[in-house]
């Protein structure tokens, strides 16, 4: 490949390196110069174009991408068509991503101008999450470097996605005078949500006293029920963990199961133990699992779930990346004052579950009425897509199959609330359990019903949030007066988390404390279409 500047007469099969504006339009990156465009940039008085003369054996950059993309196994991924050198890979199921760190790291040295970029081994992700890219950073690359990398790749698995499976939980706690029943009851609730994450729910519960021979028994009674589902047993201790000789380790003892381990280098979720009764696992979770703060006891869970079978071994492994608290000594990398406020990542999560109830008995689906030629729900994900957010997520509920038919061919993620019916707060904590929201420093809350938001206007919000240094609270205004879209700091996940029934992110903002900024964006910040005068007033179409 030769890059340089050439002479507009013998560009004819160049390669454009910068793009050229003409009356007629504009000749993009990436575009082989033809006779006719010869003319017409004879014509635009443009005498020479940067371009590169792709040579004997050069790949052009979307050939090269397009050859590293089939190389890959499609272990449930999905892969993009090669577009500016570039091919994305999506998840096609819900499951832990992993990833051989030597394999991607052998292929990006080969040559730097093949990247090969991903999230981080053993990440949770939902299916339509982005999970690497491959880049080819010139317009051509020597053929030689992609058979290179393409060999790298057929050597070993380099990355893809464990799917999901179905379990058979049970829930055991064990109790103390001091501990209360409505503390037994929230961690009940907390473990469910964790688990839908995973497509799974509590099967049986249990609550029992805290001494060896009472938890034994129990342990033995729900590890003996018939399930076809594996058995996964998850007891919550009344009191934490001290010894290897304590109630939850003897207690897997008593029924003939082995200890795998006492402790684990994660913080928070030091203090869990993990044994296996048979081809049963159970997990003594730590205290903070009663939390929904990301701790160690979610990283063993979700690998279980995942079909891993994890060990001793394994779970000493997990100190590097494991220190998931804030400890006020340590310098403020996360959400200190001197953070670049164009590092902050923002994930949107549309709520599109809604019973639709004020469109009367039997009406029409709000979100399937037609705007501009579009379906409300698409029409509100594309503008989503089109914002500078680092993904989009669609909570769906009722009439989910046809919402979901309407979002098909869009990159979005989209996620089931089974309990959609029970108000906006399981919707919420629905989308902020995907992979991508739940490493985002910020959530931007997104109605699927408000027509008039458009790309700007997140963009708007968006760029607050970054000055903020992804901080503070934004909230969209009209005349001051507060409305939707509202983005939240990652900091206020838990208090997402704790939402119960029709709740929304309105109570979060009049009692979290945080800083606020509003942002004007004008009447769209109140239009929504809640009944068919609305949608017909706001210039849709209704379908049924």
């Amino acid at each position: 490949m030769k890059f340089g500047t050439y002479p507009v007469e013998e560009a004819q099969g160049l390669v454009l390196a910068h793009s050229v504006k003409l009356p007629e339009g504009t000749l993009s990156k990436g575009h082989a110069v033809t006779a006719g465009d010869i003319s017409h940039l004879k014509a635009a008085g443009v005498d020479r174009v940067v371009a590169v003369m792709i040579e004997g054996g050069d790949l052009s950059e979307n050939e090269a991408a397009r050859r590293l993309s089939q190389t890959i196994a499609p272990r449930h991924l999905r892969f993009s068509q090669a577009t500016t050198g570039r091919v994305n890979v999506y998840a096609t199921s819900p499951g832990l991503f992993v990833v051989d760190k030597a394999v991607v790291d052998r292929v990006n040295r080969i040559d730097s101008a093949i990247t090969l970029a991903c999230l981080a081994d053993h990440t949770t992700v939902s299916a339509g999450d982005m999970v690497g890219t491959i880049k080819i950073i010139p317009l051509a690359v020597p053929g030689l470097a992609i058979e290179a990398a393409c060999s790298a790749l057929r050597a070993a698995p380099v990355f893809g996605i464990k799917p999901f499976s179905k379990f058979s939980v049970s829930l055991i706690s064990t109790e103390l005078p001091s501990l209360k029943v409505s503390v037994m009851d929230k961690t009940k609730r907390v473990l469910e949500r964790r688990l839908a994450v995973s497509g799974n729910g509590i099967v049986r519960e249990q609550r029992v006293a805290h001494e060896c021979l009472a938890l034994s028994r129990s342990l033995q009674d729900v590890i003996s029920a018939p399930d076809e589902a594996p058995k996964l047993v998850i007891i919550f201790g009344a009191s934490a963990v001290a010894d290897i000789a304590d109630v939850i380790p003897e207690a897997i003892r008593a029924v003939g199961g082995e200890v795998v381990a006492v402790g684990m280098p994660v913080d928070p979720g030091n203090l869990l133990v993990l044994g296996r009764v048979g081809q049963a696992y159970v997990i003594g979770a730590p205290g903070c699992a009663r939390s929904p703060k990301e701790n160690g006891f979610d990283w063993v869970l979700d690998r279980i779930v995942a079909g891993e079978m994890p060990d001793a071994h394994d779970l000493a492994g997990m100190g590097v990346g494991g220190l998931l608290t804030e400890i006020n000594m340590r310098p403020h990398l996360r959400d200190g004052p001197d953070m670049p406020s164009t590092t902050a990542s923002v994930a949107i999560v549309v709520l599109a579950a809604g019973r639709s109830s004020r469109m009367g008995e039997g009406g029409s689906q709000k979100l399937l009425a037609e705007f501009d030629g579009l379906p409300l729900v698409r029409r509100s994900a594309q503008t989503a897509l089109e914002s500078n957010a680092l993904s989009v997520t669609v909570v769906t509920g009722h009439r989910r199959a046809e919402i979901e038919q309407v979002l098909s061919g869009l990159s979005v993620s989209t996620i089931e609330n089974p309990n959609y019916a029970s108000g906006m707060a399981s919707s919420l904590i629905t989308g902020i359990s995907v992979g991508a929201v739940r490493h985002a420093d910020g959530i931007l809350i997104m109605i699927a019903d408000m027509p008039g938001v458009s790309t700007e206007d997140l963009n708007i919000l968006i760029a607050a949030f970054h000055e903020s240094g992804a901080r503070a609270i934004v909230r969209a205004v009209s005349r001051g007066k507060r409305g939707n879209p509202v983005i939240l700091p990652r900091s206020l996940k838990a208090a997402i988390l704790r939402l119960e029934g029709d709740i929304g992110a309105r109570h979060i903002i009049e009692t979290a404390g945080a800083p606020i900024i509003d942002v004007e964006i004008g009447d769209a910040a109140h239009l929504d279409v809640d009944t068919p005068e609305a949608v017909i007033a706001a210039g849709g179409v209704l379908r049924n």
